[in-house]
């Protein structure tokens, strides 16, 4: 080899050097899917090519002799006829990918990612204990986390609360869960060989916050750099898998994993984004398994994320009639509404929302819920007002105070599909709650407490011919009060009265019930209530016998 060709050897060993060093620092910054299904897989190899391409081209002084594009053009496919050629085949194949994967031509496979029963909304979805209703949401759950972490003085210097706040049930109870994080790059140097001390779990409920610390630490999470950031470390231990956002949750032993969902691309190479499984990392140990859709274990709550849900019910709604009905016509074509929420039934969180016409008027042709760990979806059809209308009508009621509306949850009161949602002042705190019926939302109830908003909405049930009086069970029970505990919850005092014999505890606030402020235990009382579920249920009356 003459003394010409090891230069020009040495000059291409050089530039594959570099070009690898360039690579390996994109791949670690990027995270990009090794995956032909993964659209920032071409963005990395490109890259590749251009820095080879660029430092062949000074090194080999093609860049600086070329006086047009023609002559660079030639050079280039001197030096670099391979990563020309691989860059050409990946342009072509994404080309052809994508429109394969377009809905243009694949229409009846976007109706096919959600599949769709129809059912009974009054048969599926029992009337709930009000021990098991969420009457927080995220923003409300966010302030009472913030502020319990700001009781903790040997944390809250370190640590803040991260803003992932997942809600799951935990032993059959609707919480919100979130762990925390480093304060800021010095607060995670310094403690980051101990890890993430404690996670906070709100009881949606009772709108109780704990603290729960750890033995050990978690070491693996988004708030994380380097290895232990729960993307890289999922990216470098599984290189093909493409991942939706990782969720926090807890087993029922109260363990912090990371559910990270897999998905999957089933309608040409880059069409129909589906989930096929996921890998459950646990955040302290970094132990990590994948599972098949059908093996997820069944504390799991949430695989199946709530956008990607409504993409899927949005593809079936729009290309039922075909893509041609879907522009021109709309025949039959539906969509989701402007929001969403979650139910727990049967021990698993269901994603719910409305289902609008093509129109996007006021009004609501049905809802669907669908399972989010198995994606079991069902579609209940019940036309009425659409969840912002609702919210509208809640305000109204009380427009003289200023209080909003949270986003509604849908619930089943006296066979009737109602909307219940909690109403805040400018401060954020729960004030009072509504309830809203949805095929008629001109019938709105309001009530400081669940219990009193109930009785107010059974009795405009009844003026309006929905139910008759003998549908409404309402109770009585006196007895001697054997304890009694308080709370102030969003301002307002509640009072937990359990009579001798019970194991359940009757919450009534002072605001309905003004005697109860002078109720001592031993006395006797008579307690006028709704349900017979639950270790917690609300009262709308207490009397001193």
């Amino acid at each position: 080899m003459d003394s010409k060709a090891r230069v020009g050897l040495k000059r291409v060993l050089i530039n594959i050097g570099i070009t690898i060093v360039v690579g390996l620092i994109y791949f670690y910054v990027r995270l990009p899917a090794i995956n032909l299904h993964n659209t920032g897989f071409y963005g990395f190899v490109f890259v590749l090519a251009a820095v080879y391409c660029l430092l062949t081209g000074f090194s080999m002084g093609v860049i600086k002799s070329s006086s047009d594009p023609k002559t660079l053009w030639k050079g280039l496919k001197q030096f670099c006829l391979v990563p020309l050629i691989i860059c050409a085949a990946l342009a072509l194949i994404y080309v052809v990918g994508s429109l394969i994967s377009s809905p243009i031509i694949r229409a009846s496979a976007y109706t096919k990612l959600l599949p769709i029963v129809n059912s009974s909304f009054v048969e599926d979805v029992e009337e709930v204990s009000y021990d098991q209703i969420p009457m927080l949401d995220e923003a409300s759950a966010m302030k009472l986390g913030d502020r319990k972490l700001g009781e903790l003085a040997d944390m809250v210097s370190q640590f803040e609360v991260a803003d992932n706040y997942t809600q799951i049930n935990y032993r059959n109870r609707p919480v919100r869960v979130t762990p925390l994080r480093y304060g800021d790059l010095i607060k995670w140097f310094n403690n980051r060989s101990e890890g993430l001390p404690a996670y906070i779990i709100i009881d949606m409920v009772t709108q109780k916050v704990d603290v729960v610390r750890l033995s050990e630490g978690m070491k693996y999470s988004d708030a994380e750099h380097f290895g232990r950031n729960i993307y890289r470390y999922l990216r470098f231990k599984y290189p093909t898998f493409m991942f939706d956002r990782a969720n926090f949750e807890i087993d029922e032993d109260g363990i912090p994993y990371w559910v990270c969902p897999k998905l999957e691309k089933t309608i040409g190479l880059f069409g129909g984004t589906d989930i096929n499984g996921a890998v459950l990392v646990n955040a302290i140990t970094g132990e990590s398994r994948y599972y098949a859709a059908d093996e997820v274990p069944t504390w799991v709550d949430r695989v199946y994320i709530a956008d990607l849900l409504i993409e899927q019910y949005d593809y079936y709604g729009r290309y039922i009639n075909g893509f041609i009905n879907s522009l021109l016509g709309q025949k039959g074509v539906t969509q989701t509404t402007d929001g969403y929420n979650y139910i727990a039934m049967n021990d698993d969180v269901y994603m719910y929302t409305g289902i609008t016409s093509a129109g996007a008027d006021q009004s609501n042709i049905g809802f669907i819920l669908v399972n989010q760990r198995t994606k079991q979806a069902t579609y209940y059809s019940i036309a009425g007002a659409e969840e912002y209308s609702a919210m509208s009508s809640a305000q109204g009621v009380v427009q003289d105070l200023g209080y909003r509306s949270t986003f509604p949850l849908l619930l089943n009161i006296s066979s009737q599909p109602t909307y219940f949602m909690a109403l805040k002042d400018g401060a954020g705190l729960v004030k009072a709650y509504a309830m809203v019926n949805v095929q008629q939302y001109q019938i709105v109830a309001t009530g400081p407490t669940v219990a009193s908003c109930e009785k107010n909405y059974l009795d405009l049930m009844i003026q309006h011919g929905l139910i008759t009086k003998e549908e409404v069970e309402q109770y009585s029970e006196s007895g001697e009060v054997a304890e009694i505990r308080t709370a102030v919850l969003s301002g307002t005092s509640y009072y937990y009265v359990r009579l001798e014999g019970d194991s359940y505890y009757y919450v009534i606030s002072a605001a309905e019930s003004e005697e109860v402020v002078i109720i001592d235990v031993g006395d006797r009382v008579t307690v006028d209530y709704t349900g017979t579920e639950g270790s917690l249920r609300p009262a709308y009356k207490i009397t001193r016998d």
